[in-house]
């Protein structure tokens, strides 16, 4: 900016502060008759809704009237179709220009470029279903979220008061002026959140008068006899405090009463005011700035309003606007009414409020009942998609972030869920879109204390899936089909790091994570409850299949081997809810006959490697002992739970034999005296359950040879066996005792495992102490 000039200077010095109170005073008047001529828009446009508008009275159109422009006389001879069809065209012109460029205009430009700058900032793997070359055909959920936007801002205000866009872009325009207005002038910056929350106040008074209008007089006599012997009893009258007052625990105590007892917006609007500044509290100028209505300095007052607001304010809401709820669980609120339309800045301040008081939370207690408290907001909030989308992705935050607790996760995911059901078809395929990629993003980082999370996750976010099959197919069939195309591009370009794509923790996750989804919802059991309405999702297993083998066998080397692992126990579980067969055994065979288990192990200090925790082992594993055991362990363990899968199916001898032939061929090679691996404890598991096995198939020869129908006959041949415990087989009674082996040992592993982060954090503590300790000390011998 270049020197003012001594015209300004002296401006400055006589005439701005005389100006600035000039305009402040000539604001507020515009405030208030602002607010007069919405009331009597709104009571006009209610006796055109019932007396019937001018225009039904006469066939011809209306004359032209005087001043009005041609194009106007085009609009109203349009038919509702024609004008949205190019009704806008004609309304667009030197005025729309002309109010565009006004100050207090709402401007959507910043909303774009922040989606923008978040879509760049989204680097790595794009696991969430849809490629920047397929925006065009899967973006949905965008239009269904920005083709209400202008209803959005709508039904808000149509004041012409500053908005916080234009405060920020008088900031950018003329910091120095804008200083100024906040040093000397800090109200002529609050014009449209006191305008919109004010009319909360005449819809009270409003709704009073309406009340007393619509009774007999006989009874407004009765009334009015009452009202004299209760006037004691009557609660106390809401009195506004002063912009910029302390909050104090007996003004929280009054409004709470309020609420309680009459449901007063009144007093719902000075809690939301009051609200709002408890979750910018903690903002750096939180105290400077002006938009506040509140100054908090007493931490019981914060605590009251909180609790206040959040557990009080939605019964309020609830009982002015009604939701009604539909058999089917969608949720309908009268938005046609001028009710709606002033209460909609309050809701949307409230929900901001919450929204931004989440980001300043770390307590699982507080963090549970913020979230809880959006859960009844959600039917209100449908027709504010921006909002709405902003809401989605603050609860899919807290619900995949991995230092969230597990009542936190389920409070978010209920939220989730209710949104979900209550939803459109836009709505819906938007927040299992935020959802996956929630997901996705959380399970980066997979350990022994995250995993516990990630499974929670997971199996939550599995149930969304079925509760609109149509929606879920199509999501789930896009976020497969980009897992493939994944798949395909690292094979395709044979590079020397293109198989990462694939070999990390949020590929693995994802496959795993479909696999559970559709276990959930493609079972025979939940496909006879459903009949014929969830079989589009059955369509899925296939390709799901496809793309799991193809990556299970990308890189065949022992690095990979626990990943490998993890993808058959996805393939295992869609074989077991779908009754599908899903050759996993060549797999299993290829570790066992590699090189790694084929070799005398040396020996080594190494921990045992926890696969939950892992999809690949350190070199230093390679060709040890510990490495071997732990191979070996997996293999049995999956072979068996492969088996088990059939254990009671008729062709289990002929599906076993060609396994066990490899399984004896690998005990007899690695038996040898030369040569051999002589792992007695891996050999000794293996020929177990060679001897399960092959006690198992003659278990089954001797069944069928009972039977006196052919194999043609597939009616029979499924019902073989099917009343029949597997766990009575012998193979099914050895994985039971297995399972419960294992179930003990991982119990052991997981007490330990505390028991090591109680220990570390109590030295860390005492290490701590010692060194403030050592601190004290050296400054006492200073001050000596």
């Amino acid at each position: 900016m270049g020197k003012p000039s001594k015209a300004t200077k002296k401006f400055e010095k006589k005439h701005l502060k005389s100006v600035l109170e000039i305009r402040k005073a000539n604001a507020k008047v515009k405030q208030r008759q602002q607010i007069k001529n919405k009331a009597q828009q709104r009571k006009t446009e209610d006796n055109d809704f019932y007396k019937g508008s001018e225009e039904n009275k006469t066939a011809d159109a209306p004359k032209l009237p005087r001043g009005a422009k041609k194009h106007d006389a085009n609009v109203s001879a349009m038919s509702v179709d024609d004008f949205f069809q190019g009704g806008f065209d004609f309304l667009e012109g030197d005025e729309a220009k002309k109010a565009a460029a006004k100050l207090g205009k709402r401007k959507r430009q910043g909303a774009d470029e922040e989606e923008e700058e978040e879509e760049d900032e989204n680097e790595g793997v794009d696991m969430t279903g849809y490629s920047d070359d397929e925006d065009e055909d899967n973006d949905d959920d965008n239009r269904a979220f920005s083709d209400s936007d202008n209803d959005d801002d709508d039904n808000i205000s149509e004041d012409d008061g500053m908005t916080q866009k234009a405060m920020d872009e008088l900031a950018k325009k003329d910091p120095e002026f804008y200083q100024y207005l906040r040093e000397n002038d800090p109200e002529a910056l609050d014009f449209d959140d006191a305008a919109d929350l004010a009319e909360v106040d005449a819809l009270s008074g409003a709704e009073d008068e309406d009340e007393d209008a619509e009774q007999p007089k006989k009874k407004r006599k009765t009334d009015a006899k009452k009202e004299k012997k209760e006037k004691k009893q009557q609660p106390e009258k809401v009195v506004e405090p002063e912009a910029g007052s302390e909050l104090t625990r007996d003004m929280i105590a009054r409004w709470k009463k309020a609420l309680l007892d009459t449901h007063s917006l009144k007093a719902a609007r000075q809690v939301v005011l009051a609200f709002r500044s408890a979750a910018h509290l903690n903002n750096d100028s939180a105290e400077e700035d002006p938009r506040q209505r509140f100054r908090i300095s007493d931490p019981a007052a914060f605590n009251d309003i909180v609790i206040v607001a959040l557990n009080h304010l939605p019964a309020v809401i609830q009982h002015h606007l009604p939701v009604k709820e539909s058999a089917a669980g969608r949720a309908y609120v009268q938005t046609e009414g001028s009710k709606f339309k002033t209460l909609s800045t309050l809701l949307k301040t409230y929900t901001a409020s919450i929204m931004h008081l989440l980001s300043t939370l770390s307590d699982a207690k507080t963090l549970k009942l913020t979230i809880g408290a959006l859960e009844p907001l959600l039917p209100y909030l449908l027709s504010f998609k921006k909002l709405l989308k902003a809401l989605v992705k603050t609860v899919v935050r807290f619900w995949a972030q991995p230092a969230s607790a597990d009542t936190t996760r389920i409070t978010a995911f209920m939220v989730l869920r209710r949104l979900v059901v209550i939803g459109d078809r836009g709505i819906r395929e938007s927040v299992l879109k935020e959802t996956y990629q929630g997901l996705i993003q959380g399970c980066r980082v997979t350990n022994s204390t995250t995993i516990q999370g990630i499974n929670l996750m997971k199996n939550s976010a599995a149930s969304l899936w079925g509760l609109d099959p149509a929606v879920g197919y199509t999501t789930a069939f896009g976020f497969v089909r980009q897992l493939a195309i994944h798949l395909r591009n690292s094979i395709v370009h044979n590079k020397n790091d293109a198989f990462r794509i694939i070999y990390n923790w949020q590929y693995t996750h994802s496959l795993d994570f479909w696999s559970c989804v559709l276990a959930e919802h493609c079972s025979s059991a939940r496909l006879a409850e459903a009949g014929d309405k969830d079989t589009q999702l059955k369509l899925l297993v296939y390709p799901l299949v496809q793309v799991t083998l193809g990556a299970l066998r990308l890189i065949p080397t022992a690095t990979y081997f626990p990943l490998r692992f993890h993808l058959v126990r996805a393939l295992l579980r869609i074989s077991r809810a779908t009754g599908s067969y899903i050759p996993v055994a060549p797999a299993l065979l290829e570790v066992l006959n590699s090189a790694e288990m084929r070799k005398p192990p040396k020996a080594s200090t190494q921990k045992p490697l926890d696969f939950a925790v892992n999809y690949k082992a350190a070199k230093a594993y390679h060709k040890t002992r510990v490495y071997q055991d732990g191979l070996g362990e997996q293999v049995v363990e999956l072979l068996g739970e492969f088996f088990g899968l059939w254990a009671t199916n008729i062709a289990f001898p002929e599906l076993a034999l060609p396994v066990v032939i490899q399984m004896k061929r690998w005990l007899k090679q690695t038996g040898k005296k030369t040569g051999g691996n002589r792992n007695a404890k891996v050999a000794g598991a293996l020929v177990l359950l060679v001897k399960k096995v092959e006690a198992n198939a003659r278990f089954v020869e001797e069944k069928r040879a009972k039977v006196d129908f052919a194999p043609r006959d597939r009616a029979q041949v499924d019902a073989f066996l099917r009343d029949f415990a597997w766990e009575n087989t012998p193979l099914g009674a050895y994985l039971a005792v297995q399972r419960t082996m294992r179930a003990e040992k991982a119990k052991m592993m997981e007490e330990a495992r505390k028991e090591e982060d109680s220990k570390r954090k109590e030295n860390e503590k005492k290490a701590l102490e010692a060194a403030e300790e050592e601190e004290e000390e050296e400054e006492e011998e200073d001050d000596e």
